[in-house]
């Protein structure tokens, strides 16, 4: 096995700055400012802007990762598929695919409240939301506070993410073809899905 690896969702490359001590890593995000601030951060990497349900590369990796929940954004178990189905076609034989999910929909808590802090010197942040649930998404409108000494700013970001179960994730990988396990701890408490082609 080699060690040509994708980062898909890589978002701003802060996974990318552990991945790249150990392999060749190229990045693939949708958000061109998400990317700017990745290429910013290594101008060494490869990115390529597309959507993972869509994106086409005229390459195959050994290792391609989805992490951080980003495979939520999918929203729909038919856009899961599709997802799951066009990583592993960028697989070359015996490579591996692993992605982070979401909360399945018995982990989701509805109006539980959540909030996250950064205390610097010159920099205060808080991020506070109340946990909404619209069919099978999960609605999370997070409301960030940010203070510098020039001032203090306040904006609201949506997120939908897609509730998706243990099974519907592990059929996901079974009709793309892939061998799978999983590990119910993963990264960080919301275990990983390792599919081999």
């Amino acid at each position: 096995m080699g060690n040509d690896l994708l980062e898909v969702a890589c978002g701003t490359g802060g996974h990318i700055t552990y991945l790249k001590d150990n392999y060749s890593v190229e990045g693939l995000d949708l958000s061109p400012k998400m990317l700017r601030l990745a290429k910013r951060k290594h101008p060494d990497v490869v990115f390529h802007r597309s959507d993972m349900v869509s994106f086409k590369l005229k390459k195959h990796f050994d290792a391609i990762t989805c992490l951080f929940s980003a495979i939520g954004h999918m929203k729909t178990r038919r856009k899961l598929g599709l997802a799951v189905r066009n990583m592993s076609r960028h697989l070359k034989p015996g490579g591996v695919l692993i992605v982070e999910p979401w909360i399945t929909p018995q982990q989701w808590r509805k109006k539980s409240v959540h909030a996250n802090f950064v205390d610097q010197p010159e920099l205060k942040v808080a991020r506070m939301n109340i946990s909404k649930t619209r069919g099978r998404l999960s609605v999370l409108d997070m409301h960030h506070l940010i203070a510098t000494p020039n001032r203090v700013e306040h904006f609201v970001e949506r997120l939908e993410l897609g509730l998706f179960t243990h099974d519907e994730y592990l059929d996901a990988f079974r009709r793309a073809g892939l061998e799978t396990s999983y590990d119910s701890e993963g990264l960080m408490g919301r275990g990983l899905y390792i599919g081999t082609l």
